[in-house]
């Protein structure tokens, strides 16, 4: 009997000091990406106030550097307003939807080797669906708000979701067919093999594909059409204020980094140096383990300012055009760049 409580009791030590490790992950990972979401907003506006010859936000600490603190308080004290004919209880629930669905995707992503709160096998699967379930988030909020404005952005959402989720599943099947594996980890460490060191090169019909969808499926300029300020207000959050508006908005800007982290680490090479520098200058291949974390954000902090360099360029599409691209360019694209991958694995 003595044997068994000890052996009860180490289990449940290391369950409980496994628990604890996963914990402490999802507050690091939580916590950082909060504030990336809140400094991205002012990183943004920045970027964008140079590109069109303004100075963007200055007021609020050095050189506005507080200006995303202040929003933060502004928004979480300003009153909630509820339309009067709203189906409030999904009203209160799409915002969360949203938001929920955008950090559980984070659970996923390998920040650098063996950083990951859950190193699953089927990891780049699992992040489809979480993107999947966000959209439920935007169309029940069109739905639940009561007014065409935002009614009309749920439903643009939805078609939008459906075209384009196809074309990015089928740009990252052939980065899986070359890696062999749905594990995101085991994706980075395969781009390694590659005289390149990364998939963006044999991959660039693919890498081109999945960099349109991941505009669209982040509802950014051009293809905000769900929002489309000039047509429906603000789209499906028209109806929101205070801390749902906010909601909504982190869940945004968290997408858009989930997206740049699927750039980098199924494209880009994930924490890795491409293997022609590496070649090239061996002394790399010893830096110490941090600067993975920082080689890895560099990635994915180029691939978010390419967000708002085409932000700030290029006018939004017509919603026709917008479908059209989604049908009639990409999804041929994507299928002819796995028919190629084949193709290229059988040959050689």
């Amino acid at each position: 009997m003595d044997l068994l409580d000890s052996i009860f009791s180490q289990a449940s030590v290391d369950i409980l000091m496994k628990l604890g490790v996963i914990i402490i992950k999802i507050a690091i990972v939580i916590g950082i990406t909060l504030l990336h979401v809140a400094y991205a907003t002012y990183w943004e506006r920045k970027v964008i106030g140079h590109m069109q010859v303004r100075l963007g936000p200055i007021e609020v600490g050095w050189h506005g550097f507080l200006q995303p603190i202040a929003d933060g308080i502004k928004l979480f004290f300003k009153e909630d307003i509820i339309p009067a004919n709203a189906d409030k209880p999904l009203f209160y629930l799409a915002p969360v939807i949203f938001m929920v669905s955008a950090l559980t995707s984070l659970s996923v992503l390998p920040f650098f080797d063996g950083f990951v709160i859950a190193d699953i096998n089927i990891g780049l699967l699992f992040l489809f669906a979480m993107s999947s379930l966000g959209a439920y988030g935007i169309i029940l909020s069109g739905w639940a708000s009561n007014s065409k404005y935002s009614f009309l952005g749920g439903l643009r959402s939805a078609s939008q979701v459906i075209s384009y989720e196809i074309a990015m599943g089928l740009s990252l099947v052939g980065v899986m067919m070359m890696a062999g594996s749905l594990n995101l980890s085991d994706i980075v460490r395969a781009q390694q093999q590659y005289p390149a060191g990364m998939f963006a090169v044999p991959q660039f019909l693919g890498f081109f594909v999945f960099i349109v969808a991941a505009f669209a499926e982040t509802n950014r300029l051009p293809f905000d059409l769900p929002e489309a300020e000039s047509e429906l207000v603000a789209g499906y959050f028209t109806e929101y204020s205070g801390f749902r508006f906010a909601l909504f908005f982190l869940g945004e800007y968290t997408a858009m980094l989930i997206m740049s982290s699927i750039a980098a680490l199924c494209f880009l090479g994930g924490w890795t140096i491409p293997k022609f520098i590496t070649d090239w200058f061996p002394v790399l291949l010893r830096l110490p383990a941090w600067s993975w974390v920082v080689i890895f954000l560099a990635k994915v902090y180029a691939f978010m300012f390419f967000y708002y360099w085409v932000r700030a360029t290029l006018p939004r599409y017509r919603y026709d055009q917008l479908m059209a691209i989604g049908w009639k360019i990409l999804i041929p694209l994507a299928l002819f760049n796995i028919a190629l991958t084949g193709l290229v694995k059988i040959w050689i």
